[in-house]
Order: structure tokens, then sequence, then C-alpha cells
């Protein structure tokens, strides 16, 4: 084992490749640009085949994302806090159609703000999205969490937050690193299942995935 001093997104980005994430992407902006650069690092380090793109804006970089995540692939796409409303289209519309592999949403949150337009909360847009958030406290249990937002994901078939901010992002701390990491056994074989009504979802559809939806929010919270 190695100790390395890791800022917060390194951490998180180690977390997402360490935990099988296949397709990550990213729109860059403080506080959070510094993930998907950590993911290249950390995937050259641990040998792992990882798709990474900084795409042309954060609605591109969700809907890539989560099209990956339809066919079975554990994928996340990261961005600041005010890209959130840049990508609420699909966000909104994504608790609704669910996802297949598991889908973790990062947009890292600017109390203060240091370097944003506003200070909005990324926990009040889940709560209207009907998203469930893991809200971390420190780099070691941001990429502890990845793990279990993933799990949760797939388990329950929805999209999950991650929500870090400015301090956690660019705070730093020690973190183990594996020198004999697993072998990577390559990118699973993945196929998307046609199924209209679920991924078009017309408005009769929908009212069902709204049931569907509220019944498995109930199943997380007991």
């Amino acid at each position: 084992m190695t100790v390395e001093i890791l800022l917060g997104n390194e951490a998180i980005a180690l977390g997402l490749v360490e935990q099988g994430c296949r397709v990550i992407t990213a729109y860059p902006g403080t506080p959070s640009s510094e993930i998907l650069s950590g993911v290249v690092k950390h995937k050259k380090r641990l040998g792992r085949q990882i798709y990474t793109e900084w795409s042309t804006n954060e609605k591109v970089a969700f809907e890539i994302a989560l099209a990956a995540s339809w066919t079975g692939l554990r994928t996340a796409v990261a961005m600041k806090q005010v890209g959130l409303n840049v990508a609420s289209d699909p966000l909104f519309s994504a608790a609704y159609t669910g996802v297949k592999g598991g889908f973790i949403i990062i947009p890292a949150d600017d109390p203060g703000p240091h370097s944003s337009q506003t200070e909005q909360d990324s926990r009040l847009v889940a709560l209207n999205a009907k998203v469930p958030v893991f809200d971390p406290s420190s780099p070691s249990e941001a990429r502890e969490m990845i793990g279990h937002a993933l799990a949760l994901s797939e388990r329950h078939g929805v999209p999950v937050i991650l929500r870090p901010t400015t301090r956690l992002c660019h705070a730093v701390q020690n973190i183990t690193l594996d020198d004999e990491p697993e072998p990577d056994d390559g990118i699973p074989k993945v196929k998307f299942h046609r199924d209209p009504p679920r991924w078009t979802a017309p408005p009769k559809f929908r009212h069902k995935l709204h049931i569907e939806l509220n019944n498995k929010l109930q199943a997380i919270e007991n």
C-alpha cells in the first residue's frame, strides 16, 4: 500500500475508477474541474479501460453518461452546481425513466460563493427531482461513498447524486492507494434493450413511471 496526499476531487476520481465506472463525462467548472483529470490519472495508474470526455456542455455530458448506464455500464458525470441547471431537463427525466448500470451525478456545490454565480444547494434540486443524495464530509468519505452510491443506484434503478462542496473538493487528505490493483477484464459486453414506453415515455407512461419512482424512494427510505 502507498499513502498519497490527494485533493478531494482526486479522491472522488479514485473512487469512480476503483468502483468500475466505464464512462465518465464532465464539463469544467470550479470547484469540480479536477475530477475528470483525476480519473485520467488513476485509470492510467490502475490500467482501467474507461471512456472519458470533456463534453460540449453539462446537458450533453449528462446525456452521454445516462445513455451508457442504460446499456448496463457504471457511469458518472461531473459539473459545478450551476451546471446542474443546464442539465436539469435530462436530470428530471432520468429520475422517471431510471437507469440500468449505476449512475452517479456529481454537482460540486460552492457555498460562499467562491467562484460561482450563485450559492444554490444541489440537495434542494435533488429533492425536487426526487433523486437520492450522498453528502460526504471529507475526501476519504467521498471516495468510500462512491461504491455505496453505485450499489444503491443499481439496486433501485435510480440516478444518485454525490454532492461535494468547495471545501471538500479542494481539501487535501492522506489516502491509501493499492499498489497491486486487480487486473482489468475490459469493458463488459453491453446491450441496449429497446423499451419505447420506458425510454421515450409519453405522458400516459410518465404517470406510471412517476408511481414507480415514488415506490422506489419509499423502498430506499425503508
